[in-house]
């Protein structure tokens, strides 16, 4: 069902939940992991250490990339250029409200593909 996951990984605290449920969803439909670190949002680098350690540890194929740029471009642009099924992104919170300003409610208006939003 969900052949190509995108896990963006930002600056979000709870990035190291949202990567636990992507690679449960990867896990589940035996799918590959794309890991995308995004340069402008940066996670500190014990928790971005401890994300990439544990997606080791699972032994799901992961491709990894880092891209800079506006956040929102570039989750879009790499969900495009890799055809990807999902995208699974963390939040603090989020209203499906666009106008809001966050990534992840922009990316579920716009994404060509499911959006799984962790809080």
């Amino acid at each position: 069902m969900f052949e190509t996951v995108l896990l963006p990984l930002d600056a979000n605290p709870q990035a190291l939940d949202t990567a636990v449920k992507a690679l449960e969803l990867v896990q589940v439909y035996d799918s590959r992991l794309v890991l995308l670190r995004l340069l402008d949002l940066v996670p500190d680098p014990p928790l971005l250490v401890r994300i990439q350690a544990r997606i080791d540890q699972s032994g799901v194929p992961c491709q990894r990339l880092e891209r800079g740029g506006e956040p929102l471009t570039v989750i879009l642009d790499v969900a495009d250029e890799l055809n990807v099924d999902v995208i699974v992104m963390g939040t603090g919170g989020v209203s499906l409200n666009s106008n809001d300003g966050s990534t992840a409610a922009r990316v579920i208006e716009l994404a060509p593909c499911p959006v799984l939003v962790v809080p």
